[in-house]
């Protein structure tokens, strides 16, 4: 029996993420680093985030923490990152035979599902922050880079 994405979101307690889909954290180490630019975070952090069929995770940027996605369960992932200096958008996608992906500090991604639902952990080292994060629909439309999907906004 297939689970409603309601079911899913009410088993896992998950919230609404800003970027689009669904997110509960999961771990905020104790221990605390200083990162190349002295600001301090967490070591990692880990979530757990859901998209549902008609879910997007909206184009967006985590400054100074890298994220490492692992595929957990339902339909695979389409997971786009692009960074600044590039032209052009690589995919990756994530599921079963392909469970991990990793995305460097500073570049844009993005993600849809190619089912029903897709649910990953994000783990963020150094760990996450609010303070960290941007949505490039925030990012005045001549400052963005080439080669964005804006259908991902």
């Amino acid at each position: 029996m297939q689970s409603s994405l309601q079911d899913l979101i009410s088993r896992w307690q998950l919230e609404p993420h800003p970027e689009g889909g669904w997110y509960r954290e999961l771990q905020r180490s104790a221990t605390t680093v200083q990162r190349e630019d002295g600001v301090r975070r967490n070591a990692i952090t880990t979530v757990l985030f859901l998209l549902g069929a008609e879910d997007v995770s909206s184009w967006h940027c985590v400054h100074g923490g890298e994220e490492v996605w692992t595929f957990l369960d339902g339909d695979p992932l389409s997971l786009l990152q692009h960074p600044n200096s590039e032209k052009r958008t690589e995919t990756c996608l994530l599921h079963r035979d392909n469970p991990v992906a990793w995305v460097p500090a500073g570049v844009w991604m993005a993600a849809r599902c190619e089912g029903n639902f897709s649910l990953v952990s994000c783990c963020v080292g150094p760990g996450f922050s609010f303070e960290d994060f941007e949505m490039l629909r925030d990012v005045d439309a001549a400052c963005r880079p080439n080669g964005i999907d804006p259908t991902l906004m």
